[in-house]
């Protein structure tokens, strides 16, 4: 019997979000009150709109029953990015600092889902409230919108297991604690720290707070938005390997950073996928330091530093699909730049704040198709594919082939939209999946130095649904437009 479709509470829930989304852009609101800039009323009509917005999906939603089901979920998790986005580019819009509603909105996108690929061409001429609410909207999406909410929604009387089940990425979640709110209240105090832990180590190397406190919700979020055109390139070396190690750790599932907090680091260091992301990094960072060094022609050991500080920077912004840049590595020799390509592909681990496919996917493709030549040689034997020391079910190994394929014929069909859209192939490619891992850097005049200000206005648009699709990884979307989920 198919169960009647709970429309109150996505009104409700959407409607709590929206006040949540207030008060942060009430914090945008008051950045732009004490720097005494002229933005500060385009915030405050943003905020009563989403406000306004907000009580009115509370007064619609009033007395939903507090049953969340595989529908209800999927619907809120795509509509509350669509909703933030909408609500979002309003202080843009309204302040001037975008003079249209598709780039407006094309920013927010870009911000929430931390991709980070922007169409301000002078980021620096920009109010410190504008630079405040980038710097918000990617805090906000890095560990997930709906983690954040799940934690205090049981304020409003709705409850998150769906919620959370459809938004965390990688092919499993796990629970720290027995409740899901507590889990998603742990993984936001161990966000929290590692921010304001970031916050204090820039400031103490001499950048200035108000960048510091930017460049850390934008690092921790793994989302790439700088408050300077040149990223972090006029940064000292003491602060790029302050923001490196921090996309590190960003990189990692928060689960088994709770864990290694709570005293428990056998579990972390134990992480098969773990070990696969950090080994990833030591390899690659390895192999382009390697060639950076021997391209430079400095055989000096400040060279040397150089080198492996610019490789182990661009390797980790890279695999976490930070987009930050310490160089215009569309300068390096072909053969380096593809290898920082290849990385976008990758992301880092699953739970964590970076974009991609995720190293846990990655590992079980790769187990699965040794496996496969096993059992050609020994077509009697029961050879299963372990993870952690633990079988993976078929069904898991299931979803990862049909996940992989899934994006590659995303990132087909899009490459083949923004060729029509007039863009060369080599920048269709990289931007296609910049786009769809929410890397923000990509190739060609859409690298490091460049923005995406001139992208046509068609493209704009295939390119925010391609990065929602990226953000929730693809099945929360396109669950959407699957008749059977509505006739379930």
């Amino acid at each position: 019997m198919t169960r009647a479709f709970n429309r109150k509470l996505v009104f409700r829930t959407l409607g709590a979000l929206l006040l949540i989304e207030t008060l942060f852009m009430g914090l945008a609101t008051l950045v732009s009150a004490i720097y005494e800039e002229p933005d500060t009323e385009a915030f405050v009509v943003s905020m009563l709109l989403t406000m306004i917005a907000g009580l009115l999906g509370l007064r619609i939603g009033r007395n939903a029953p507090n049953r969340t089901g595989e529908r209800e979920g999927y619907l809120i998790v795509a509509l509350v990015w669509l909703v933030f986005s909408i609500f979002g580019m309003l202080p843009y819009y309204l302040s001037g600092a975008t003079n249209s509603i598709t780039n407006a909105f094309y920013e927010t996108m870009a911000g929430f889902t931390t991709t980070g690929a922007t169409i301000l061409t002078d980021v620096e001429s920009q109010t410190h409230g504008i630079l405040f609410w980038r710097a918000i909207t990617q805090w906000l999406g890095g560990l997930g919108i709906i983690v954040l909410c799940v934690a205090i929604l049981p304020m409003f009387g709705l409850g998150g297991m769906q919620l959370y089940a459809a938004e965390v990425t990688g092919v499993s979640y796990e629970k720290i604690s027995p409740r899901i709110a507590d889990t998603a209240k742990l993984m936001w105090g161990v966000y929290m720290l590692l921010t304001a832990t970031e916050v204090l180590i820039l400031w103490l190397f001499d950048m200035n707070l108000f960048d510091a406190v930017c460049h850390s919700m934008s690092t921790i979020a793994t989302g790439g938005f700088s408050t300077k055109n040149l990223s972090l390139m006029e940064y000292s070396p003491a602060i790029q390997y302050t923001v490196a190690v921090f996309m590190l750790l960003s990189g990692i599932n928060f689960s088994l950073l709770i864990l290694f907090l709570l005293r428990k680091p056998q579990r972390l260091f134990q992480d098969e996928e773990t070990r696969w992301y950090l080994g990833a990094i030591v390899f690659f960072t390895v192999i382009i330091s390697a060639g950076l060094f021997i391209s430079n022609h400095t055989y000096t050991l400040s060279g040397a530093e150089e080198a492996f500080r610019t490789g182990f920077f661009m390797t980790t912004a890279a695999i976490t699909s930070t987009g930050y840049a310490v160089t215009d590595y569309m300068q390096w020799h072909v053969v380096l730049w593809v290898t920082l390509f290849f990385l976008m592909f990758t992301g880092a681990s699953s739970g964590s704040t970076s974009g991609g496919i995720k190293w846990v996917r990655l590992a079980i493709i790769l187990k699965n198709s040794y496996a496969e030549f096993q059992r050609r040689i020994h077509p009697n034997a029961i050879i299963p594919v372990k993870l952690n020391g633990k079988p993976v079910p078929q069904q898991t190994i299931n979803n990862v082939v049909a996940f992989l394929i899934i994006h590659i014929l995303v990132i087909i069909i899009t490459v083949v939209a923004f060729c029509a859209c007039g863009i060369g192939f080599d920048e269709a490619i990289g931007t296609t999946v910049s786009a769809i891992g929410n890397v923000g850097i990509s190739i060609g005049s859409y690298g490091p130095m460049g923005t995406y200000a001139d992208f046509p206005t068609v493209a704009k648009w295939i390119m925010t649904f391609v990065m929602l699709v990226g953000r929730l990884e693809i099945f929360t979307v396109l669950l959407l437009f699957t008749p059977a989920l509505w006739k379930k």
